[in-house]
C-alpha cells in the first residue's frame, strides 16, 4: 500500500502564528510521576498550524466545523502548480475547473520560520469565483492565507455558505513532492460552534 505523506506543520512552542491570533502553549495538568499519568493543557487557536476554515470564520451565522459534510475533508484533489506567482489570478487556476478539491502549490512552505511566511502569494476576488465556478469546494494552499493583506475576499467567496460552503486548508507543507492527481484527507475536530479547527492533512498519489 502506498504510504500516506503528512502535509501538516509540526505544533509547538514558538511556532508561527498568524498575526493577532493566540500563540501555541503547553503545561502539564497532570503527570505519570505525580499522578499516575499524563495529561496537557493546551492554549491555541482554531486556526493554529495547518487548519481548516469554516464559513462561520467569515460568514455571520455560516456553517461551523461540525456541521459541514465530511466529504469536504476529503477526496480525490488535485495539486495545481502555482510557484512564482505573488498574485494568483483567474487564469492560473483554470486548469483546476472540474476538481473539487485544489490544493495550490506556491513553495511558500519553505519559509516557515523565517520572517517572510507572512509575505506570501495569495489569490484574487477573480480566481476564488474561477475555483467556485469549476466546482471546487475544498481549497488548500502552502501558505498562510489565501488572502492577501487587509482583505478576505477570497476567503468569502472559497467558504460560501449555506446551502452550498466550501473550505479553506492553509499551511499545508510539502507540495512539491505529490504528484498532480492524490488522495487527500484533513480532518479536524467536531468542534461545536468551530469557526475551523487545527487538522492532521495527508496525501497520497491517487489510485
Amino acid at each position: 500500500m502506498t504510504r500516506w505523506v503528512d502535509l501538516s506543520r509540526p505544533v509547538g512552542p514558538g511556532m508561527p502564528v498568524f498575526p493577532g491570533d493566540p500563540g501555541f502553549a503547553a503545561e502539564p495538568a497532570a503527570t505519570v510521576a505525580g499522578d499516575g499519568f499524563a495529561v496537557t493543557r493546551l492554549h491555541l487557536g482554531t486556526h493554529t498550524g495547518t487548519h481548516v476554515d469554516a464559513p462561520a470564520h467569515v460568514v455571520p451565522g455560516g456553517p461551523t466545523v461540525e456541521e459541514l459534510p465530511l466529504e469536504l475533508f476529503s477526496g480525490t484533489a488535485l495539486v495545481l502548480d502555482v510557484r512564482g506567482r505573488a498574485v494568483i489570478d483567474a487564469e492560473d487556476v483554470r486548469p483546476a475547473a472540474g476538481a473539487r478539491i485544489v490544493l495550490l502549490r506556491t513553495g511558500w512552505d519553505g519559509f516557515a520560520g523565517t520572517g517572510r511566511e507572512f509575505d506570501h502569494p495569495f489569490l484574487t476576488a477573480a480566481a476564488a469565483r474561477a475555483l467556485r465556478a469549476g466546482g471546487t469546494r475544498t481549497t488548500g494552499i502552502d501558505a498562510a492565507s489565501v488572502d492577501g493583506p487587509g482583505t478576505l475576499a477570497a476567503h468569502r467567496v472559497l467558504l460560501g455558505t449555506r446551502p452550498d460552503p466550501g473550505v479553506v486548508v492553509e499551511n499545508l507543507r510539502g507540495l512539491e513532492g505529490l504528484p498532480v492527481e492524490v488522495e487527500f484527507c484533513a480532518f479536524g475536530w467536531a468542534l461545536t460552534g468551530g469557526d475551523g479547527s487545527p487538522v492532521r492533512a495527508v496525501a497520497r498519489p491517487a489510485r
